[in-house]
């Protein structure tokens, strides 16, 4: 049987990591499709914040969104690797 995490403060916790994890696709996108320095640089505070509310996350928390979050992370962190810090696609 498949036991559920109803623990409201993990579920918070986990709800504000998929937030900064969503905010973080939204600036990786804006970089890849607009490669300007700021843009680069939004995507790079939002990395950080983001990878923050990750660590944050107790595995303990029995949740699969914890482990969602941090495949959604990886994912976004090979997406903004694609641009080198003068917003050139790196050609791999």
């Amino acid at each position: 049987m498949t036991r559920y995490n109803s623990n409201p403060v993990a579920n918070n916790f986990v709800s504000q990591a998929h937030n900064s994890v969503d905010a973080l696709h939204g600036a990786v996108s804006q970089a890849l499709s607009h490669p300007t320095e700021q843009t680069i640089q939004q995507a790079e505070n939002s990395m950080e914040t983001a990878e923050r509310a990750v660590q944050q996350l107790d595995p303990s928390f029995g949740n699969q969104g914890v482990e969602l979050a941090e495949e959604l992370l990886a994912e976004e962190k090979e997406r903004f690797a694609k641009l080198d810090k003068h917003g050139r696609p790196v050609s791999r």
